[in-house]
């Protein structure tokens, strides 16, 4: 074999290593994305039906109801943005900072189209920190329910 046919083959394998390489870490990434919806996308169909995603909003006044079946951690309360409503299920201990009408970033899959099962739940740290993804949806829900009340 000439040195170049030899200098070929190694450019050739190291360009083909680099491409399963690149292949393997994007496959593990977007296994790994999850993405944010609003009440309100999640009502209108925006939000997968059959994959992770992430809910976040606010907790609804009035709505935390917790089991007290024995010793279970099972919690249900609405996640709201102003405009549209989502029920939660979660199974857990939950954050410190968790309370009603406070935001909340939930992490985990709607299961029959109507309830948003919750396998993480995250809340906001203080005052004046909300997620940015929730701070826009809200606001965005604000504006589109007070455009449909002027009609």
């Amino acid at each position: 074999m000439t040195p170049r046919k030899r200098r070929l083959m190694f450019v050739l394998l190291g360009l083909a290593a680099v491409s399963v390489a690149t292949a393997l870490v994007l496959n593990a990434l977007s296994g790994n994305v999850t993405f944010f919806f609003s009440p309100s996308q999640v009502q209108a169909g925006e939000a997968p039906r059959n994959a992770a995603f992430r809910l976040g909003g606010l907790v609804e006044s009035g709505s935390v109801r917790r089991t007290a079946v024995g010793n279970s951690l099972d919690v249900h309360f609405i996640v709201t943005d102003g405009a549209h409503s989502v029920p939660v299920r979660y199974r857990g201990l939950l954050p410190d900072l968790f309370r009603e009408g406070k935001g909340v970033v939930a992490a985990g899959r709607m299961s029959d189209g109507l309830t948003f099962v919750a396998s993480e739940v995250l809340a906001k740290h203080d005052e004046n920190y909300m997620p940015p993804e929730a701070a826009a949806a809200l606001k965005e829900a604000r504006k589109m329910h007070e455009e449909a009340v002027k009609k």
